[in-house]
């Protein structure tokens, strides 16, 4: 009855993939997640993670975290985001119990929260003076916060930039400005474009946290948005068919071969491996190029996620840790999960792994840290900028019925996003019509908008 009460609330796509990836991991969930094993009552927690750079430095710590107490093990589960996402809503929205730590993003958090899904972190975080949860920076904390409660606390927070490379630009004779417009950038990345160097990489790969993280920026930068202040679905109209033929046309000129293929870690790895000359997306990219151990450190600057009719398009996330309420392992996930959004987590990220490496965006006195502010100079101030800039109640030219920039605060929408991307990412790939694409796109949120309209 619980699973039942748990699948009601979800989307009816969101349903099918949440039945559908609980039963593929029914061995895993036999096997538990949160267990108190035969070895003298070792504990084992088991996380749920995104594939990226912070989180992986996160795994790599564990062992200090293990270290300092005995008996407890760390078990992670990296995945990349869209199947993260699929398997951590099948678990949490049964009640399965496989995860006793979660990463999820501001979209998930209030609505989970709201759900009764996720454990009030509240209570234990105001009860530890050493924690400091007012310290969490007020855009991420808010965001993960439903009814006054704290759901889930944030790892790292972050908008979008325009990231480029200097030295490319400075040998075409190109200057970036601080908040260049679409047409600016797509200029600049036609100059530099060449056989063997994108002038510009975007995602296009299919899903709502994927393909259309970026792309509803432009798309409400170019003045449409999803819905209206009704819930009358927009895509299909004249703004959204500008914006989607423009990040076309932008790849097809300037953008990287087979963009379908394409996310995230792809474009991150075209950057530093000089593939790609700029790239448009979440600013915690930026501590990552500028790492030790990248190959353009040092080469690179930022600017503000360029504009069409709007002053900003930059989108506001945070990934965040959260504990599902069928863990069994309550206690034990709380104390670590304050560990991994401590002050004192980072600075041992700094200290054992580099400065530049520190997760950002989750915390205010990270910016007061002589060793931070020094690596970070190039990036902190923009991320800080931007991400105090955007404005999630109404990011795009008119008014909405939500709270939220990348996406929609809806249940459904996780569905909607998923095969609205797989549409307009067949038009990218030259396998469809945008008239084709936005229509049904249309139709399907439009579905999703009826169940919301007053």
């Amino acid at each position: 009855m619980l699973a039942n009460k748990r699948m009601l609330a979800l989307g009816t796509g969101a349903v099918a993939v949440a039945l559908t990836v609980t039963a593929c991991s029914s061995g895993a969930v036999q096997a538990g997640g949160g267990s108190t094993g035969g070895d003298g009552g070792t504990v084992t927690l088991k996380v749920a993670t995104v594939n990226n750079g912070q989180m992986k430095d996160m795994e790599k710590l564990k062992t200090e975290y293990e270290a300092a107490n005995p008996g407890v093990k760390v078990n992670f589960q990296v995945m990349e985001e869209g199947d993260l996402r699929a398997a951590v809503t099948a678990d949490v929205a049964s009640g399965a119990g496989q995860y006793d730590i979660v990463t999820i993003g501001a979209y998930e958090t209030p609505q989970w929260g709201a759900n009764g899904w996720l454990v009030d972190l509240t209570p234990a975080l105001q009860s530890d003076a050493s924690y400091d949860v007012n310290d969490l920076l007020p855009p991420v904390r808010d965001v993960n916060t439903y009814d006054g409660k704290l759901f889930a606390v944030p790892f790292y927070g972050e908008s979008s930039i325009l990231m480029y490379n200097k030295e490319v630009m400075d040998k075409a004779g190109i200057t970036i400005p601080q908040n260049p417009t679409w047409q600016q950038v797509a200029d600049a990345a036609k100059k530099v474009n060449t056989p063997d160097m994108a002038g510009i990489c975007m995602r296009g790969k299919p899903g709502w946290g994927d393909l259309f993280a970026p792309l509803t920026t432009v798309v409400q930068t170019f003045g449409g948005n999803w819905y209206d202040s009704n819930w009358k679905a927009t895509v299909d109209t004249p703004e959204w068919k500008e914006a989607v033929g423009f990040y076309k046309k932008l790849l097809d000129d300037s953008g990287e071969k087979d963009p379908v293929s394409y996310s995230f870690n792809e474009c991150l790895t075209a950057l530093k491996e000089g593939k790609a000359a700029m790239w448009a997306d979440a600013s915690v990219a930026a501590s990552m190029l500028e790492a030790a151990d990248s190959p353009v450190k040092g080469k690179m600057g930022y600017a503000h996620m360029p504009v069409d009719k709007t002053k900003e398009s930059g989108w506001l996330w945070s990934w965040n840790l959260a504990i599902p309420t069928s863990t069994k392992q309550k206690d034990a996930a709380i104390k670590f999960v304050k560990w991994a959004t401590s002050k004192d987590y980072i600075k041992l990220v700094g200290n054992k792994i580099g400065w530049s490496n520190v997760p950002p965006g989750s915390r205010t006195s990270t910016y007061s840290i002589p060793e931070y502010k020094d690596a970070a100079k190039a990036y902190a101030p923009i991320t800080l900028d931007v991400m105090s800039s955007v404005n999630p109640k109404q990011p795009g030219v008119n008014p909405q019925p939500w709270v939220g920039i990348q996406y929609v605060s809806i249940p459904e929408f996780q569905d909607v996003g998923n095969q609205c991307a797989q549409l307009v990412a067949d038009y990218l790939a030259n396998r469809g019509t945008i008239d084709d694409a936005l229509s049904k796109c249309q139709s399907i949120a439009q579905a999703a908008g009826d169940k919301h309209k007053k």
